[in-house]
């Protein structure tokens, strides 16, 4: 394996951790327009408080996929085709999502506002569950044949773990909505998400003991890393905790940005289990390696430059866009 081998399958896993983290609180907060929100008020104030920032924090999954393409064809043939139908489901609810915040604000009954926060609630939902699935399933182990097709059964793709990791990321990206309400927000609608959160950290500490007993049992990264493995499992405890501890102190940017790592530690936690793979097969012989899954060396150092020259770009412009919008709204 090469140094640029290396570099982009971090880089890939960066992309994707900055996608949970930012449409992490995206999904949160349009699970929140249906479950947090009572009246019209308080949802047209639970929208506007990621209005300017929802479209362009998907833009990191569409980077994600697009580096992917680029820098691992293999992996991306493999996953794109063996996950097709979950991507597809996963594609329909982020249209639906999307579409919805235009929508609703055109509407002018209130059934019709009804349909479409309810399409934004249940998008927000189904994306964030369909992603913890997805990745689950991926590190189980998937039926790969040596050419790298994959021809997978539905409870390959449904099972108890993935359920499971469906589950927990869906929860985190709830409470990280829940927290970025608190720090958006005036009034009832931020004294209705500290009190929501509270007991929620507390399923979520069940969650992740039923999670790690099951990583334990459905994958080998306590046996082939059992060292990063322990440390990412404590390290998303310890967050957990820093985000609780914020809840009931009310130090709302502790808990944002304990929740937001959380997300993060998930990643992190599936790329070092994953790594030196980027598939996982359950006869290990086909599982696809980094090695053979990248593109050329010259490809790789050309996107290199390319990206980055570009980054510091785009960051820029994204801590810009949050700092002109950074004030609370009264609910």
């Amino acid at each position: 394996m090469s140094n640029l081998q290396f570099l982009w399958f971090i880089l890939v896993g960066v992309l994707f951790s900055g996608f949970f983290f930012l449409e992490g609180f995206d999904f949160g907060v349009g699970m929140s327009i249906k479950s947090l929100a009572q009246n019209r008020a308080e949802r047209d104030v639970v929208i506007h408080t990621i209005g300017p920032h929802w479209d362009a924090n998907e833009v990191w999954l569409i980077t994600a996929g697009g580096a992917m393409f680029a820098s691992f064809p293999m992996w991306y043939a493999s996953l794109f085709s063996g996950f097709y139908l979950i991507l597809l489901l996963i594609l329909v609810a982020l249209i639906m999502r999307g579409v919805s915040f235009e929508f609703r604000s055109r509407m002018e009954t209130d059934a019709g506002r009804n349909f479409w926060e309810w399409a934004a609630a249940l998008g927000s939902f189904f994306a964030a569950f369909l992603f913890g699935m997805m990745f689950t399933a991926l590190v189980k182990g998937m039926p790969i044949n040596a050419h790298g097709d994959m021809t997978a059964h539905f409870t390959d793709y449904v099972n108890l773990f993935s359920i499971v990791g469906g589950v927990a990321v869906s929860l985190l990206c709830y409470l990280h909505g829940l927290n970025f309400i608190r720090l958006k927000t005036t009034g009832t609608l931020r004294e209705r998400a500290l009190k929501w959160a509270k007991p929620l950290y507390w399923v979520l500490f069940a969650g992740e003991v039923v999670f790690a007993i099951l990583l334990f049992f459905n994958t080998d990264f306590f046996t082939k890393k059992p060292v990063s493995t322990l440390i990412l499992v404590v390290a998303l405890v310890v967050l957990t905790v820093l985000a609780t501890w914020g809840v009931y102190g009310n130090h709302e940017w502790l808990s944002f940005v304990s929740s937001g790592l959380s997300l993060i530690d998930v990643v992190v936690l599936l790329f070092n289990g994953l790594f030196p793979r980027v598939m996982v097969a359950n006869n290990a012989a086909n599982s696809i390696l980094i090695k053979d899954a990248s593109n050329s060396p010259y490809t790789l150092h050309l996107m290199t430059v390319i990206s980055l020259s570009v980054l510091p770009i785009m960051l820029i412009y994204f801590i810009w866009s949050y700092w002109v919008f950074y004030k609370r709204l009264a609910s």
